[in-house]
């Protein structure tokens, strides 16, 4: 099933992925599930997990009114079988496994270890694709059911 079928009948499932699913992947799953909910299924993994979400990405996310919700947690790639998902979104500089899901590579820059306003910035772009990536995904469900 391609991702225009997938869209007539549910919400498509979408893995966003970066290196350690810390910063970037858990700011779009998060955006993912507020703005976009009603057209799709927001997962997160990283490629090397991280232990923990990083504070300074927990903060930045709280400043725009959107929790991460407790069970947001760095999970590794693998512990997802790929092909589940009709979209992977790979926020980070590396590969992904290989899988025949397609893959959307849009590399933002890693703010781990960064100061704040670096970690806004990049909040700030993480947030305008995932804007981007809901409003084609509806925009193409209203084409579909016409």
């Amino acid at each position: 099933m391609n991702l225009f079928e997938a869209l007539q009948e549910r919400r498509v499932r979408v893995l966003f992925v970066c290196f350690g699913n810390s910063c970037r992947s858990q700011m779009a799953e998060a955006f993912a599930r507020a703005y976009g909910s009603d057209v799709l299924e927001a997962s997160s993994a990283g490629i090397s997990p991280a232990l923990r979400l990083s504070r300074r990405t927990r903060a930045v996310i709280e400043e725009t009114g959107i929790p991460l919700t407790e069970y947001q947690a760095p999970k590794h790639i693998r512990s997802f079988d790929l092909r589940e998902f009709d979209l992977i979104v790979n926020l980070s500089e590396y590969g992904v496994p290989k899988t025949p899901t397609p893959v959307l590579r849009i590399p933002i820059r890693d703010p781990m270890g960064r100061e704040t306003d670096t970690h806004r910035e990049v909040r700030d772009q993480v947030e305008a694709f995932v804007r981007f990536l809901v409003e084609q995904f509806r925009n193409a469900r209203q084409a579909v059911a016409c």
